[in-house]
Formats: C-alpha cells, sequence, structure tokens
C-alpha cells in the first residue's frame, strides 16, 4: 500500500499524519494520503505566487505547450491512472468507467489548449483606439469533487495554466490519490511552484474552507454540492475573489407523446444512470406524456434489465463512491418505495452496491424528486398538459440542464429553450463537449467553463484607450 506525498513548489512533501483512502468496492484500504495543515496551505500559496510572477509573462506559444504536454502525459500514463481511479472510487474501469474519464481529461487538456483570447479591438477611428486585453488572474484554488476526480481537475487546471495563471489544487478526501499522482507526473515538466496540490481529510483539518478565504488566493473554481458552494462564495467575499462554481442539479427530462419508447430507452437510461447515476448533469427527474408513459416504463425497464451493475469485472455500473452517499440514496429509496410503483430494483446489494432502480407514479412533492439523489435511481412522472410539464420541470431552486425528447426537433427545441438551465439537450441528456459553454443558472453555480467562455473566466480584462 503506498503512502502519497503532497506536491508544493515542485517538491514531494511529506507529513507527519496521513488518513487511509477506502475503496467502495470492498472496504480495502487502497493507500493513504497525507494530512496537510493550513501551514501547508500557506507554503503551496506562496509557491504559487512566486511562480505566477515568471509564468505570467511566458510566451503564450510556451503555455500552449506546456498545456499540451498535459494531454500527453495524461496519454502516456492513462492506465496507471485509471487503475488507481477505480481502486479509490469504485467506478469499473471499462464502460463509461475509469478509462473513459481519462480519455475525457485528454480530450478536455488537447481542446483548451488549443484555445487563445487575443487582444480584441473595439474601436480604431479618428476619435482613437479602444483595445481589449485579458490579463491572468493570479493565483487559483480548486477544490474537487469524488465523481469524476480527474476529469473535472483538468477543467479547472489547464484553462487556468493556458491563461497564465498558477494553481493549488484540493481534491476530495474520498478521492485524493489519483490527483496527487496526476500533479506529481506534471510536475516533471511545469516549472516549479506552477501547480500545486494539498490534502486533507476534511474533518481534522478543512483546508478547503481555508483556501476559499485565503488573501493570497485571487480566484475560486468549485465543483461539487450547492451547500458548500454557499460557504466557498461567502467566504470568498472577504477577499473578492473572481468565482467558478459548478454546483448541483437536479435536472429534469420531458418525454413528448411523439417519442418511439424503444428508439429512446437507451438514451433514457444512460442520461440518468452514466457514473451510477453520480453526476451534476445527470437527468433526476423525468416527465413522461400520459400517451405513452405506460411504454416508455416499460421499455425504460426492459433496457436497464441488460446494464450489468456489480461488483464482476464485465460491470458497467458500480458502487456508489462512499457511505455518505450511499446511506443517502437509500433513504430517498426506501421513503419512494411507499408511495410509487418500483419498476426495477429497490433494494441494496452486498455492501456499496445499489442496482439500477426505477420509480413510477411518484408526486412532484415526494423527496426522491425534490432533492439531488446523485445516485442510480430515476423517478418517472406522468403529465398531459406540456406547458404543465415545464413548469413542474422548472419548479426547483437548480437550473443546471434539461432535455426534451421528441422525433419533432424544432417542437423539442422550442421547448427546450423554456427550460430554465444552463444546457438542454434533445432526445440525450448531460452530453457536454469542451467546445460549449458549461455551467448553471439559479442555485446550480455562478459562471461557465469550457470553450472561449471559459477560458475567459481565468482572466481580467483590462481596456486600454489610446
Amino acid at each position: 500500500m503506498r503512502r502519497f506525498s503532497m506536491i508544493i513548489d515542485g517538491q514531494t512533501v511529506d507529513t507527519d499524519t496521513h488518513f487511509d483512502v477506502v475503496s467502495p468496492r470492498d472496504g480495502s484500504v487502497v493507500g493513504q494520503a497525507p494530512q496537510g495543515t493550513p501551514e501547508h496551505l500557506d507554503r503551496a500559496v506562496a509557491a504559487a505566487n512566486a511562480a505566477f510572477k515568471t509564468w505570467s509573462k511566458t510566451p503564450d506559444d510556451e503555455r500552449r505547450a506546456a498545456c499540451e504536454q498535459v494531454a500527453a502525459k495524461l496519454a502516456e500514463h492513462a492506465e496507471e491512472l485509471a487503475q488507481l481511479l477505480t481502486a479509490e472510487q469504485g467506478k469499473p474501469l471499462n464502460g463509461m468507467g475509469s478509462r473513459f474519464e481519462l480519455g475525457g481529461a485528454q480530450a478536455w487538456a488537447g481542446h483548451t489548449a488549443s484555445l487563445s483570447l487575443d487582444p480584441k479591438v473595439l474601436q480604431d477611428d479618428n476619435e482613437g483606439r479602444v483595445e481589449l486585453h485579458r490579463k491572468p488572474i493570479g493565483v487559483v484554488g480548486s477544490i474537487t469533487p469524488w465523481n469524476w476526480p480527474l476529469m473535472i481537475a483538468i477543467w479547472h487546471i489547464v484553462p487556468a495554466l493556458r491563461t497564465g495563471n498558477t494553481v493549488v489544487i484540493k481534491p476530495s478526501p474520498y478521492t485524493p490519490l489519483s490527483t496527487l499522482r496526476m500533479v506529481e507526473l506534471f510536475n516533471e515538466f511545469l516549472p516549479r511552484g506552477v501547480l500545486n496540490v494539498v490534502t486533507c481529510d476534511d474533518v481534522t483539518v478543512n483546508l478547503g474552507a481555508a483556501m476559499s478565504s485565503h488573501p493570497g488566493i485571487r480566484k475560486m473554481v468549485f465543483t461539487g454540492s450547492t451547500p458548500t458552494g454557499r460557504k466557498v462564495f461567502a467566504s470568498a467575499a472577504e477577499t473578492m475573489k473572481r468565482l467558478t462554481l459548478e454546483l448541483g442539479g437536479n435536472d429534469a427530462g420531458i418525454v413528448l407523446p411523439d417519442a418511439d419508447p424503444t428508439e429512446i430507452a437507451e438514451g433514457l437510461f444512460w442520461g440518468a444512470f452514466i457514473n451510477n447515476g453520480q453526476t451534476c448533469a445527470a437527468m433526476k427527474r423525468l416527465y413522461v406524456h400520459d400517451d405513452i408513459y405506460d411504454a416508455v416504463c416499460e421499455a425504460l425497464t426492459d433496457y436497464a434489465r441488460t446494464v450489468k451493475a456489480g461488483p464482476d469485472e464485465e460491470a458497467v455500473l458500480g458502487p456508489i463512491a462512499n457511505k455518505m452517499q450511499f446511506d443517502k440514496v437509500a433513504r430517498l429509496i426506501e421513503g419512494a418505495k411507499t408511495k410509487g410503483r418500483v419498476l426495477l430494483g429497490g433494494e441494496p446489494g452486498e455492501g456499496m452496491y445499489y442496482g439500477p432502480t426505477l420509480i413510477a407514479d411518484l408526486d412532484d412533492d415526494d423527496p426522491l424528486v425534490t432533492e439531488e439523489q446523485f445516485g442510480p435511481v430515476l423517478p418517472i412522472l406522468r403529465y398531459s398538459d406540456i406547458d404543465d410539464a415545464v413548469a413542474r420541470a422548472n419548479d426547483s431552486e437548480n437550473g443546471l440542464g434539461g432535455s426534451v425528447w421528441s422525433k419533432d426537433i424544432e417542437k423539442a427545441k422550442e421547448i427546450a429553450l423554456r427550460l430554465e438551465c444552463g444546457s438542454a439537450w434533445i432526445n440525450k441528456h448531460g452530453a457536454i463537449q469542451p467546445n460549449a459553454p458549461f455551467g448553471g443558472v439559479k442555485q446550480s453555480g455562478f459562471g461557465v467553463e469550457f470553450g472561449d467562455e471559459g477560458l475567459s473566466e481565468y482572466t481580467d480584462i483590462q481596456t486600454l484607450l489610446v
């Protein structure tokens, strides 16, 4: 069993104490992560600030090349990182599991490396010239979650480096090992202090709270729950940090009466159950028109029965990633079983395993509908009037994503544009891509990621008037 180290100022840093990282697959200890302290965070921030003075002045083509090296290093060590990720997070290696995540991380790194934010000329006439320049902010603090640890880390790290910022990253205590190793690999070619990683168990020590209030950090990027995002928002106010917050979602899907239940069943399933439902932009509620409600329930159940879940190597759905989340999912399912009709699943397996669960005939005020379950269960609800379905879909404090399923694409687009969410899909759900801005409205987030719009979030604007 390996005992991992933090990376600060380009050097491995050992600590006096460590905490165990436990596999949700079998409860075994898969490694030990360093128990960082506020002093370690201060050292990391100081190193990042010192590195910023030179990294921010590095020519654009050199920063591009460094980000391309990130993608190359991920490809070179993809299997090693995937194995480590499966050990600590529990997702299978195959299907949409750890190897899929490493492929996504490489794709995002490569695309982001290709982006640039050139100065814009806003005016150039006899009255003068006005230019808009984008400049790096400083030290970026990154806090990442346990569901897609490496891919989301890349979403935070690469645009920060591409725009001339330096980074201090803190991964979730449930999944710190793969991030520690990844940062170690990147420090083989990055200048010292440009990318630093600190870890803690969030119980004995909580460096995340210290990061969001730290005066040496100029921007925070956080992906996680809305309650924690509110805390980051509040503690960042004292130092007026720039913020990008990608928070919880309770995404709704709406199936129109002209849809073919058999044709859409596979897309509906993976829209809800990708990564075992542990995805912010997964579909969490499904509204189906009366005319095809029973047919959709049947087709979705039939498809779900074909999906292999469990501890076997050929399974494409693994365990719930930690006990806290397992208990929440189990609570919501038990409550829903007393009110709805269980089409599939509804009973826990061994350890942290819970098979795909479909529950029909629930009401809008049932907790499984109103709360973000973040697990392998989907509530299915009836509607008869499309205006009512849209209103019910929008009746949430969240607004991350939504989808409409129909053979009539123009009609579906019209309805999708009425959904109060940052991303809307037609005949699919949760399919994000590196060239399309992604972010939430209402309490699902602040700012966007990906593409030019996401890259610009890592810069300050300076207007130059000549």
